[in-house]
């Protein structure tokens, strides 16, 4: 595993971090079982990844305590982040927040925390006020923003060091490119990546495999997984195969090492209950891809995603 100082920080994170979004506990993502993903979390720190990422918001703590559990003893070797929800960014709310997420993972301080989603009605002045004397008091290392725009960022920085960034980004979805991502490379602000595989699209299973999601399924319906998408999605996949057939990879970790390749990226964030889909994933970030493979997956990527937004 290769690690990457995180922004201005002194914090020394995995290239892959591990997203502990499908371990809720089956509301969204269907669950194998809490003591399955605890020995997978070990697991993942044993072959090397020291960052995790969590939020209140999944399962409502039930994430966050099954971290907590995982990591019970080797927890001063961990980079540990969460997030704060939208409804929870009131000054009074934020540290109320903040010290349930700190008894669920059984620590006293967080190596990262966010906020999860901009807030229409609560002033980010207000959050960010709590966020530095969080700080101030060593319970928050570093302060991360999700899902803000440039504008949201550029705001945010006027009230706090931040000293991270989590968008979507993989690709399909690579509107970050235009401003975002070249801003924080200029700015040094770490930039970690979440729906790195695009929730399952970009490991070929809906190609390949014929995967067929559940109908309660979150994914149901969306924008990715509509079957007239797929097939359009499918030239992007045919060639991720080609080339990952030529390495004898799989497809999930080109997804993966394309996301790393990209200058600017910090961390790619992927999740798994899965203890072999997991070793692919930290092995993805040893995998090299060359001018022409990243030039190659540049232009069917691209031309992909023009046909999915016609």
């Amino acid at each position: 595993m290769k690690y990457v100082k995180l922004g201005r920080t002194d914090l020394m994170v995995s290239q892959i971090t591990f997203g502990c979004w499908q371990l809720e506990g089956g509301k969204w993502w269907e669950l194998t079982s809490d003591e399955n993903n605890i020995k997978t979390i070990q697991t993942a720190f044993a072959n090397g990844i020291n960052t995790f990422d969590t939020a209140e918001f999944y399962g409502d703590g039930h994430s966050e305590a099954v971290l907590g559990a995982a990591l019970e003893g080797v927890r001063k070797d961990c980079i540990i982040a969460s997030k704060v929800w939208p409804t929870h960014l009131k000054p009074d709310d934020v540290r109320r927040a903040t010290e349930t997420s700190l008894n669920h993972l059984k620590t006293d301080y967080l190596d990262i925390h966010y906020i999860h989603w901009p807030s229409k009605e609560v002033p980010v002045k207000d959050t960010l006020a709590v966020f530095n004397r969080l700080k101030e008091e060593k319970i928050i290392r570093a302060i991360g923003v999700s899902n803000f725009s440039l504008d949201q960022l550029k705001e945010a920085m006027e009230y706090a060091r931040i000293d991270v960034i989590q968008p979507e980004y993989n690709l399909l979805k690579r509107y970050i490119e235009d401003d975002l991502l070249p801003f924080c490379r200029a700015n040094q602000i770490g930039v970690t990546s979440y729906s790195s595989v695009a929730k399952g699209v970009l490991t070929g299973a809906f190609h390949f495999e014929q995967a067929k999601l559940r109908t309660d399924d979150f994914r149901e319906g969306r924008r990715l997984f509509k079957p007239e998408h797929i097939a359009i999605e499918a030239e992007l996949i045919y060639l991720m195969k080609e080339i990952a057939d030529a390495k004898g990879v799989k497809i999930s970790q080109i997804a993966l090492s394309w996301v790393l390749h990209q200058s600017g990226m910090t961390s790619a964030i992927v999740g798994t209950q899965n203890a072999e889909h997991l070793l692919e994933n930290i092995k993805s970030a040893d995998i090299e891809l060359t001018a022409e493979e990243l030039a190659r997956l540049d232009q069917t990527s691209a031309k992909v995603i023009k046909a999915l937004e016609d």
